[in-house]
């Protein structure tokens, strides 16, 4: 298990909004549990991914553990050019890369989970929803970001999907935050 300061940032170069990196964007699908280390040997050859994480809290024999995992799991996200996919395949960490047909929805989808990791909020994994309501929310630091709203008898999250992957995230939001898209 890795100490805190040794995960790898969610972005990289750290700072930098995805809307900044260059070439194309694919999708690594990584071998069991190398997600992380993947994002390590990307720093080492400079090329920019997006690996969003999120705490997982657990207590086990009366003690607390905290560990930092991709909130897509097994998956990272990276931006470059041919020569840099194939240092990507070089590192033995990828099960499978998956080529994205559409940039601009892919980077507008991912840049609703950065939007959300930059405003505080805490995501979780949730899964992908198919039928639901569109919705926006219309104030706050979450302003404008838009995702199908799921009601429980306690709570209404917001769920931000990655449709190409089939994997959603969501956050917990007030409903009168919202209001429907159409």
């Amino acid at each position: 298990m890795l100490k805190v300061n040794e995960n790898p940032p969610i972005t990289w170069p750290e700072g930098k909004s995805i809307t900044n990196f260059a070439g194309l964007w694919w999708v690594a699908h990584t071998k069991s549990r190398n997600e992380k280390a993947l994002a390590q040997d990307l720093i080492r050859k400079d090329i920019s991914y997006f690996l969003p994480m999120v705490w997982k809290v657990r207590r086990r024999r009366g003690r607390t553990m905290r560990s930092l995992l991709p909130l897509f799991s097994g998956y990272l996200f990276f931006c470059g050019d041919e020569s840099q996919r194939v240092e990507l395949l070089r590192t033995n960490r990828v099960a499978n890369l998956i080529e994205v047909k559409d940039q601009g929805k892919l980077v507008e989808e991912l840049l609703q989970i950065e939007r959300a990791f930059q405003a505080g909020v805490n995501l979780s994994p949730h899964s992908y929803i198919r039928a639901g309501q569109q919705c926006r929310v219309i104030g706050g630091p979450l302003a404008d970001l838009q995702g199908i709203v799921l009601e429980t008898k306690t709570v209404t999250r917001l769920v931000l999907q990655i449709d190409m992957l089939g994997q959603a995230a969501s956050v917990e939001i007030d409903s009168d935050m919202i209001e429907v898209v159409e």
